[in-house]
């Protein structure tokens, strides 16, 4: 079938179509209809079906006689280990774990914050929950106190789920002092936590709330898969806003387990049993859609990864993984390839390994540039396809179907919309652009199943984020166009998020941060671009009048308090004092226009302005650290 036939499909009927996807799942109670729109704007999918994420990622393929599969394979050149978990073993340990939960009182409907490294607990944690009907909140392990503190008050977890290290080439980050920190931060209190206990560096306990990982469970009895409402919520993420607060994107059980089953072969084109590979994190969407869910609810191999693109041990370890695992699909960010790439750029390391059980490359994250594309087609001699979504939808918006029909590569661009997503650009009016015209990118509402349909305790915030600029559209905050064939090209976010090595960080809240230290009277951080990272921050400050501290000094303060309380994460390494910031006369700071200067590019001056004189102190300062070349 080609793919014009299947969009065209839903396009017709998309109640058809989603119901037929449902077909997929095994449901405890099927669902009456697929679309819940009596509280348009506000959409849900298969509200009124009864399922367990669980039992499908887990249970059913033991039932069906595929215990054996390996369901997990962990590899870690960090520490030197690599284990195998098969489905029968995984629905041992996560039954157990969720068994202990319930023994502390967690039930459906709970709130447990998850703070771990990339280790196969990490995913029996999250299994746990949901076996229980329990809503996970991942934060990426290592985010510094305050910010994992913002999300415990946010979220009011019962119970936080963590370990007490996790690992970086040639450096040991310690979990449990920082899960101290922001429990003491944080208003709310957990009841009780669990630590997993990792011996390179065990963490001392706080007895009466921590509980080591296997203490706990001893004694304890199995617990079995509670069916929860196909809106029920599988999980919290909490991802970037605009003002520095986090917004958690709600994650509702049915529809994400109909449409990351329905990706699994007809975007990444693997069978039941392939071995698929996203080197992410679980801190991040593609860790809980690619790493966690779709592969094991579609009965596929998945593969954690605790490790570096380099450096663990070099720039082959990624042709390693594949060929040794027998990676059918391998998908990572952009920013890892131009890792390699700057350390090996002949990709000499390739051929010591043979890599030919590679079917393709996906990328996403973050933009793909066309250098990276290039090396990677000629390195890895696969197909590579770029494709874009983001932490509200938990997975592809535009992509290359390839197993329905995989489609001409357009370099630059992620290609075509998925079924479900009807793509449009518009003017700042809301009205559609024609081809190859530069707008605001927005998808008409419903968006589809299991994409966000609210955020978290925070309905107001949510309509306001993405349903009010263009009545009837969700907003997607980026902006790009589309050609004559239908292919979606994105050129730049619309807001202040920017992205760094595939992690979107609000630059808003990097703000906050600077703004915070006594010498500072104002600050702006924009996003420059970078070879390797895709964009890097860099922090203008403007001093208080009389300040003693030398320039120098207050610059090197403001990188280690954004170090210190947004975490290494923020790659935040370049802070800048200037005189003033160039503003509109309604005291708007013009971000746009100091990345143009910072990046070399042309732009227009902006016809606001308040003194168009500061943008040369702009440019000045900018070149003091090696920017506005241009």
């Amino acid at each position: 079938m080609a793919y014009s036939d299947v969009y065209e499909g839903w396009r017709k009927d998309p109640e058809g179509f989603w119901m037929q996807a449902a077909d997929a799942i095994d449901w405890t109670r099927k669902p009456s209809k697929a679309l819940f729109d009596e509280n348009a704007p506000l959409y849900e999918w298969y509200s009124d079906g009864l399922v367990n994420t669980c039992y499908n990622a887990v249970d059913r393929h033991v039932e069906a006689g595929r215990g054996a599969q390996t369901a997990i394979i962990y590899d870690s050149p960090i520490t030197g280990t690599k284990d195998k978990i098969s489905y029968a073993e995984l629905q041992t340990r996560v039954a157990s774990l969720a068994g202990a939960l319930r023994d502390k009182g967690i039930e459906k409907g709970d709130r447990v914050v998850i703070y771990m490294p990339m280790v196969p607990q990490a995913l029996e944690a999250m299994l746990a929950c949901a076996r229980l009907g329990a809503i996970h909140s991942v934060v990426f392990g290592g985010f510094a106190s305050n910010e994992l503190a913002v999300r415990i008050d946010d979220a009011q977890p019962k119970a936080i789920i963590a370990a007490s290290c996790g690992l970086e080439p040639g450096r040991v980050v310690d979990y449990k002092p920082l899960l101290d920190g922001a429990i003491e931060l944080a208003g709310h209190k957990p009841d009780f936590c669990i630590i997993l206990q990792r011996e390179e560096k065990p963490a001392e306990l706080t007895p009466g709330r921590d509980h080591d990982w296997y203490e706990v469970q001893n004694g304890v009895a199995p617990a079995e898969c509670v069916p929860v409402e196909g809106n029920h919520p599988v999980y919290i993420l909490y991802t970037s806003g605009t003002t520095g607060a986090p917004k958690g994107v709600v994650r509702p059980t049915g529809g994400h387990l109909v449409a990351l089953n329905w990706t699994m072969k007809n975007i990444y084109n693997v069978d039941p049993g392939d071995v698929f590979w996203a080197a992410s994190d679980v801190g991040w969407v593609v860790g809980h859609s690619y790493i966690c869910y779709a592969p094991l609810v579609h009965g596929n191999t998945t593969i954690v990864f605790e490790g570096k693109p380099v450096g663990t041990p070099d720039a082959g370890t990624f042709w390693r993984v594949i060929s040794e695992h027998n990676v059918r699909c391998f998908f990572t960010a952009p920013t890892a390839l131009r890792a390699i790439k700057r350390d090996d750029p002949k990709g000499a390391l390739i051929k010591d390994y043979d890599i030919s059980c590679l079917r393709a490359l996906y990328l996403a994250g973050e933009r793909a540039d066309p250098d990276t594309i290039e090396w990677a087609q000629a390195t890895m001699k696969v197909p590579v396809y770029d494709h874009w979504w983001q932490t509200e939808t938990g997975y592809t918006i535009v992509g290359n179907p390839a197993g329905i029909e995989a489609l001409p590569v357009k370099i630059g661009s992620p290609t075509v919309p998925m079924p479900g997503y009807d793509v449009q650009i518009l003017d700042e009016g809301g009205h559609p652009m024609g081809p190859n015209q530069l707008g605001a990118i927005a998808v008409r509402l419903p968006l589809p199943p299991g994409t966000l349909p609210t955020l978290w305790n925070a309905e107001d915030r949510f309509r306001k984020s993405y349903l009010t600029t263009f009545p009837g559209f969700y907003e997607t905050g980026d902006a790009g166009m589309i050609d004559e064939d239908g292919y979606l090209y994105i050129m730049a976010r619309t807001d202040d998020v920017i992205n760094v090595a595939g992690h979107r960080l609000s630059t808003g809240g990097m703000e906050e941060v600077l703004a915070g230290h006594p010498e500072v009277a104002e600050c702006a951080v924009i996003g420059v671009s970078d070879q390797l990272k895709g964009q890097l921050p860099v922090g203008f400050l403007c001093l208080n009048k009389g300040s003693a501290s030398s320039n120098e000094d207050v610059a090197n303060e403001c990188v280690k308090l954004v170090r210190e309380k947004i975490g290494p994460v923020a790659a935040f390494k370049l802070a800048v004092v200037v005189d003033r910031l160039p503003k509109t006369r309604s005291g708007k700071i013009l971000r746009a226009t100091m990345v143009s200067i910072a990046d070399g590019q042309d732009y227009k001056m902006p016809a606001t302005i308040d003194d168009p004189a500061i943008l040369d102190e702009i440019r000045t300062a900018l070149q003091t650290i090696g920017y506005a070349r241009g």
